[in-house]
């Protein structure tokens, strides 16, 4: 007797075969994926959550940390609290900006592997898809350098606090307990340009420094900026990943475009030497 299982294959044929052309579709499908695309969309979004994200609350923090301790006027950090929030109206426009942006490179992705994986189909590629995949190109490469300038700009407030953070470690330090000279220990922040020099008061020496640095707010924003700055970079790589993609799939696009053209010569001449066999076939009966 043949197996239970067996024999249920061979009553219903054509469920076996509608489960494997399911099976097809998903793997052709998946196939069809931009996985590298996929890949450098999740980093984009990733570098530039983490960027806003934390660079809005760390700004916060560093003019709360300058309010409370290094300038006591407000005339004195209007212009800075007025550019901090400028700079966070900016992160918003950033963030909105590249969750459109890496959607529609995603989809750009989605359409060029279309493309790419029936090259030697009837799909057509248009000029105006090569030049808008042109222009993405463009547009990537602008970002990109872009970016490298806000990566840049976000080690900024990393090398200062890490500065203020090397001083805490020196007051905190065994030597400096023994020492009279604590008072001598100050982080003047005036010399940075964050705030002008007739500031007050400017600067925190010996135990008013080592209360600022024992606070949430200044290990808070000193983590937040590192974090920050990794987002940038991670949104750096992202870009020049979208790059590499983007230029390898123009290129592919272009020499579908020149297959196709090419196909099209090919079938007229084949078209046009068999109406001329035909001709001749006629002509050579009419004679005949």
């Amino acid at each position: 007797m043949k197996p239970a299982m067996e024999t249920a294959m061979e009553e219903n044929p054509e469920q076996s075969q509608e489960k494997k052309g399911c099976f097809e579709c998903c793997i052709k499908c998946l196939g069809g994926v931009p996985y590298a695309s996929l890949v450098a969309t999740i980093l984009c979004f990733s570098g530039v959550a983490l960027f806003c994200g934390c660079g809005h609350v760390a700004l916060t923090g560093t003019v709360s940390i300058l309010e409370n301790h290094f300038s006591k006027t407000v005339s004195d950090h209007a212009l800075l609290t007025e550019v901090v929030q400028l700079m966070q109206y900016i992160i918003y426009g950033i963030a909105s900006f590249f969750f459109l942006y890496g959607i529609i490179l995603l989809a750009e992705g989605f359409y060029t592997t279309s493309a790419v994986k029936e090259l030697h189909s009837e799909f057509k590629t248009t000029a105006c898809g090569r030049c808008i995949s042109g222009m993405f190109v463009f547009l990537t490469y602008v970002l990109g350098v872009a970016w490298l300038g806000v990566f840049g700009f976000s080690a900024v407030p990393v090398f200062l606090f890490y500065n203020m953070w090397s001083t805490c470690q020196v007051l905190n330090s065994p030597m400096a307990n023994m020492t009279s000279s604590i008072e001598s220990i100050c982080v003047d922040v005036r010399q940075y340009g964050i705030i002008p020099w007739n500031a007050a008061p400017g600067k925190a020496c010996g135990a008013v420094l080592g209360e600022i640095c024992n606070t949430s707010e200044f290990y808070l924003s000193y983590h937040l900026y590192i974090v920050a700055c990794a987002g940038a970079g991670a949104t750096v790589i992202a870009l020049i990943h979208f790059l590499m993609i983007l230029s390898a799939n123009w290129a592919y696009l272009k020499d579908a475009s020149h297959m196709h053209v090419y196909q099209d010569i090919k079938m007229k001449e084949e078209q046009e030497l068999q109406d001329i066999q035909s001709r001749s076939k006629e002509q050579l009966s009419s004679y005949t």
